[in-house]
């Protein structure tokens, strides 16, 4: 009993200094490392003594532990005239406490992890604070309906097969949902905090992860309305390249045995547009290209990535090209299945991504018609850009452009032909 006592002490001991010493770096005076490191201790004995007498010996710990901080912010109060009133340091010394019951508990990889994690976020105080205000309130509304999308309504879906062919799975289908939701809510954060500081580099970068579609129609209204061609056709072509990352990410999420199959083409076409992209860029100029404002990009992405009436509209595309695909697949062969795949892609790239993938980990379709597919719909999606440029930009702009997505395009129909 007691050679087995020693680790989680040593453990509890050594954590409770951790976060302490960063209490007393930031001149707490309600608690430093002598204080931080008591409370976790009591906690690994509190829980050993437990086990053996009784669960009640832990609950009286932590009653002992907050009457401690209440008796601290009252010394505090009567001291000072104007006391520090934030509960930080008392939410951490719970925690703490906590920790060492889980130490007690044996659950020693999730008591180190929580350990940790209470460091940093002690030290990250600034930096977290600073985030906080760089957002602005739209902002945060999408973040708050991102949580709604993905811990609200994910859980309550039920988790079966439904439909023709058993390939409408709710659960499944909104998970997809979440998944690209998350990336666009990634990137429209970056895009929202960076603000200014963004070059061209990064706005094309972050503007392929939101909706290279929207990027394209953003950047080609504002160089016909006197911006920039040139630095507008790098951030489109740059979104376009972008696309395939995005690509390549939800495969290896969804069936990631297969990813190695998908890789080699998706990753020349990624190549080609990057390629494509630094020739532009060299056109426009290093310091633009890395430094330089990215337009205003104000219309980037006029509707909030996570707005739930997106997200259900979304859900029920994929669902219809799930079931297209799957159609296509069984009774119109690879020809059908290509052609739902060019008709899906030219607006939206996830939906038949993620559709053909699902189809794959079903075993319903072979990994080299898949990544044929989901290359076609990469192909028509370039395409619908060029015609957007077309129609929208200006002559400065459709130039360059063209350049780029018809060298990509003849690039594609090298892979389908010779892959």
């Amino acid at each position: 009993m007691g050679d087995s006592l020693l680790p989680p002490l040593a453990i509890g001991l050594g954590l409770g200094l951790l976060v302490g010493l960063q209490r007393q770096h930031a001149e707490n005076r309600m608690a430093g490392i002598r204080t931080f490191a008591l409370v976790t201790v009591l906690g690994v004995l509190a829980g050993v003594l437990g086990r053996e007498q009784g669960g009640w010996i832990a609950g009286a710990g932590l009653l002992a532990v907050a009457a401690y901080f209440v008796a601290a912010n009252v010394a505090l109060l009567r001291r000072d005239e104007d006391p520090d009133v934030g509960l930080t340091t008392e939410v951490a010394g719970l925690v703490m406490y906590g920790v060492g019951l889980a130490l007690a508990a044996r659950l020693t990889v999730a008591a180190i992890v929580t350990g940790g994690v209470v460091a940093v976020l002690l030290e990250a105080k600034e930096r977290l604070h600073g985030l906080v205000d760089a957002l602005s309130d739209r902002d945060v509304r999408v973040l708050t309906q991102f949580v709604l999308v993905a811990l609200v309504v994910l859980p309550v879906l039920p988790d079966g097969d439904y439909g023709p062919y058993g390939v409408l799975n709710p659960f499944e289908i909104w998970l997809m949902v979440v998944l690209i939701v998350g990336i666009s809510v990634g990137a429209w954060v970056a895009y929202r905090i960076l603000g200014r500081r963004r070059g061209l580099a990064l706005t094309g970068l972050l503007g392929g992860l939101i909706s290279s579609t929207a990027t394209t129609v953003s950047y080609a209204r504002q160089a016909r309305e006197g911006q920039p061609a040139p630095a507008a056709a790098f951030v489109v072509i740059m979104a376009s390249a972008i696309v395939f990352i995005r690509v390549l990410v939800e495969v290896a999420v969804v069936v990631p045995g297969s990813w190695t199959a998908v890789a080699p083409s998706m990753g020349i076409m990624l190549a080609t547009l990057l390629v494509m992209a630094w020739l532009q860029w060299r056109r426009v100029g290093f310091s633009a290209g890395m430094g330089g404002s990215g337009g205003s990009g104000d219309e980037l992405h006029r509707e909030a990535p996570s707005e739930l009436p997106a997200a259900v509209a979304f859900g029920l595309l994929y669902a219809l090209v799930l079931l297209a695909v799957a159609a296509a697949s069984e009774y119109l062969g690879d020809g059908g299945l290509y052609a739902v795949a060019f008709l899906s892609g030219l607006t939206d790239m996830d939906a038949i991504t993620l559709s053909t993938a699902q189809l794959v980990r079903a075993g319903s379709l072979e990994v080299e018609t898949a990544w044929r597919a989901i290359l076609i719909g990469g192909m028509s999606n370039i395409l619908f850009k060029g015609g957007v440029v077309a129609v929208v930009g200006g002559k400065a702009l459709w130039r360059p452009v063209f350049l780029a997505f018809g060298v990509s395009l003849a690039v594609g129909c090298g892979i389908l032909l010779l892959g």
